[in-house]
C-alpha cells in the first residue's frame, strides 16, 4: 500500500490552511471513487467565500477518506463556506449510501489495508495485540494542511489514543 498521500496535495496552499478529513464507514467502489472525485472537484470549483471563490482542494483518498483544504492566508473563510463543506458531505452520504460522518470509528492500517474500528472496540483489539504502538492510525482530528501533512497518519503512539491506552504507552 503506498502511504505517500502528501505528494498529492497542492504545494500553494499555506501550511495554516484549514483542512477537514472525513471518514468513510467502508471502501468506496472503483464506479462510486470516479464518481465521487468528479462530484469534489465541480464543489472545488463553485466553493465561495465572501463572495469570492476559495482557494481550496478536495479529494478521496485511500477510497475511505475525503479530505478538503481551504487556504484562508489571504482572507478568512466564512461561516457559509465551512457550512457547504458539511452539507456537501452530507450530501455525498446519501448520494452514495454511506456514513462520512460517524467520529466514534477509528481508522488503522492493518496488514496493509485501511480497517476501521469502533471506538468502543480499541481496548479488545489492543489487549488482543490487532492494534499496537506502532500500528499507523487516521488521526481525523488534524485541522491545517500542515497538521494534515504531518500527523494524518501515525503510530497509535504518537496520537491521542496513546492517552487513552496506557497500555501502549508503555510500551512505546
Amino acid at each position: 500500500m503506498n502511504l505517500n498521500y502528501q505528494s498529492l496535495i497542492p504545494e500553494d496552499l499555506h501550511p495554516a490552511s484549514k483542512a477537514w478529513v472525513y471518514q468513510c464507514n467502508r471502501l468506496l467502489g472503483v464506479a462510486e471513487a470516479l464518481l465521487l472525485e468528479e462530484k469534489l472537484n465541480e464543489f472545488v470549483a463553485n466553493w465561495e467565500s465572501h463572495g469570492s471563490a476559495v482557494k481550496g482542494y478536495a479529494n478521496l483518498l485511500f477510497g475511505q477518506f475525503v479530505v478538503f483544504i481551504a487556504d484562508d492566508s489571504n482572507d478568512r473563510i466564512c461561516g457559509r463556506a465551512i457550512d457547504a463543506v458539511a452539507r456537501f458531505v452530507q450530501e455525498l452520504n446519501e448520494t452514495f449510501s454511506v456514513n462520512f460522518l460517524d467520529r466514534q470509528s477509528l481508522a488503522f492500517i492493518v496488514k496493509d489495508k485501511v480497517q476501521v474500528l469502533p471506538l468502543q472496540q480499541l481496548n479488545y483489539a489492543v489487549e488482543n495485540g490487532f492494534i499496537q504502538a506502532d500500528t499507523l492510525y487516521f488521526n481525523n482530528l488534524v485541522t491545517t494542511k500542515e497538521q494534515f501533512l504531518n500527523e494524518w497518519l501515525v503510530p497509535v503512539k504518537k496520537s491521542w489514543l496513546a492517552r487513552r491506552l496506557p497500555s501502549l504507552a508503555t510500551t512505546a
